[in-house]
């Protein structure tokens, strides 16, 4: 395992107030399942569909339809909790969630309240290299997504896609144990990474697979210690809730701006109304949607269509057993094995298909020079053309081959260049191109040693410079490498120079 050290929180202090504050964030992260179909229906949950072509009868309300539970989003939920070190309730049950908008056609939500799926868990948040912060997961529940109301295709009237409707999300809920804007994002960032290495969802955060609603108060120092002690929630001041979050800028963005207004309504006497926001990215403000809601505003009442969900052990010990390897343990792994250091085992562990390409180039090579190539040169060369690793031109049995080429001294570094950039522009073999292109390191000592002999009589003047400062004698270096078309390797020349001129 990773060998870190437990931070405890260091609360964000606002600047600029007449007294100080602290921050104090709960995020309540909707994501979605990863399932061909829907929660309670066969619907497809394809993306990019025709509107209102991926809905059943279920989805739309229909009179009659009843739903029926997909064991596989039940199986995702239990998988997600497991990964997050979560209690797993064996008997769950549904509730109605009461509540009308145009685009939920049954007029209420099927969600979990009283008995949710799974209980508590907990995420460790790495903030430096070493350091982390334990945030607590209170629950995760399963329920319907609601459908997209559209109001921008026509001046008079808004039109409805119900495509989304009925697609299975787990809401996933943390205890108040964020301080500041930069942890939340660190937060949302590694839950959407153990996610995506489960498969239980893909963190789209542009599509909306991903998204949080984000409870921000402010306190004054030593609150947070009270509700700790007390657990009374009354220690962390009135919460106000960011709704649909999509972005981890624009959440640091908003938590900052929403805590500098509480504060201001604060310290000029006033109370903060408890209530729902929107963040506005365009003037980087928070607004006032609604008041917020309590759950006996909706009126939660057990689903009367559904009954109570009943999982057994051994399922969920098979679930269990055959449990991918998760970030935290494949970082630790890659820094054993491979010897890698933290900040480049976090750049190749960030996602799941750059740490399996990764592998298949370090595997039975240097780990440090593979790490080297992949991140410099390859994930370099990516961002650049805008490519994802999947999309890769250069492969990771051409880049472990040209790396090979590579340690056994029959191409040098500059070589290992202009070959890498073959292969990204036409491909190949890394052999058979190093021989057809020429592009062989000179290994023969003697021609060397005689080409700086050579030099080294031709140049007396540059020979005492090199010897009266050291620095200079990379001048000869320069000229042997140049004499053999660039084919000598530079470690073998620097060596001998050093030797000749007595360095």
């Amino acid at each position: 395992m990773l060998d870190l050290t437990y931070d405890a929180p260091k609360p964000k202090v606002i600047s600029g107030a007449k007294h100080d504050w602290e921050l104090v964030i709960g995020m309540e992260i909707h994501a979605q399942v990863s399932s061909n179909a829907k929660l309670f229906s066969g619907a497809s949950t394809a993306v990019g569909a025709e509107p209102n072509s991926n809905v059943s009868f279920v989805d739309c309300a229909m009179p009659g339809m009843l739903p029926v539970i997909n064991e596989y989003c039940v199986e995702q939920a239990v998988r997600s909790g497991l990964g997050l070190k979560a209690a797993i309730n064996l008997r769950s049950a549904f509730d109605r969630k009461n509540y009308f908008y145009p685009d939920l056609p049954q007029g209420y939500q099927i969600s979990q309240l009283y008995h949710p799926i799974v209980g508590e868990g907990e995420v460790l948040v790495e903030m430096a290299p070493g350091v982390a912060r334990l945030v607590r997961i209170e629950r995760i529940h399963l329920e319907q997504d609601a459908g997209k109301s559209i109001h921008d295709m026509d001046p008079n009237m808004s039109f409805v896609d119900f495509n989304r409707t009925g697609v299975a999300l787990m809401e996933i809920v943390s205890r108040p144990d964020i301080r500041g804007p930069e942890e939340a994002a660190a937060y949302v960032s590694k839950l959407r990474q153990i996610l995506r290495y489960l498969g239980t969802c893909d963190g789209n955060m542009q599509n909306g697979n991903l998204r949080a609603d984000v409870n921000v108060s402010v306190c004054r120092p030593g609150q947070y210690e009270k509700y700790q002690e007390t657990q009374d929630f009354s220690h962390l001041g009135t919460r106000c809730e960011i709704k649909n979050m999509n972005s981890l800028r624009f959440i640091q963005a908003a938590i900052d701006y929403e805590a500098r207004r509480q504060i201001a309504i604060l310290e000029d006497g006033g109370s903060i109304v408890q209530e729902t926001r929107l963040y506005d990215p365009d003037k980087g403000e928070t607004r006032s949607m609604r008041s917020k809601e309590e759950a006996h505003d909706y009126r939660y009442f057990p689903c009367p269509d559904l009954l109570p969900l009943e999982i057994e052990q051994a399922w969920v010990d098979d679930i269990a057993a055959r449990m991918p390897e998760l970030p935290d343990a494949k970082k630790a792994r890659f820094m054993a094995d491979f010897g890698l250091t933290d900040y480049d085992a976090n750049v190749l562990t960030a996602e799941l298909d750059s740490a399996a390409f990764f592998e298949a180039v370090a595997q039975g090579r240097d780990g440090k020079s593979a790490a080297n190539w992949v991140i410099n040169e390859l994930f370099g060369r990516l961002n650049k053309e805008g490519h994802a690793i999947g999309d890769s031109p250069v492969s990771a049995a051409q880049l472990g081959g040209m790396l090979d080429l590579l340690a056994k001294g029959e191409i040098t570094s500059k070589m290992a260049k202009d070959l890498f950039e073959i292969l990204w522009t036409e491909g190949g073999d890394p052999a058979e191109v190093a021989a057809a292109r020429g592009m062989k390191a000179v290994t023969d000592t003697g021609a060397i040693e005689k080409a700086l002999d050579d030099l080294i009589a031709a140049n007396p003047a540059q020979v005492e410079k090199a010897k009266v400062n050291a620095k200079l004698a990379g001048w000869f270096t320069g000229q042997v490498l140049k004499a053999t078309g660039g084919k000598a390797d530079p470690a073998v020349v620097n060596a001998m120079v050093a030797q000749k001129l007595g360095l």
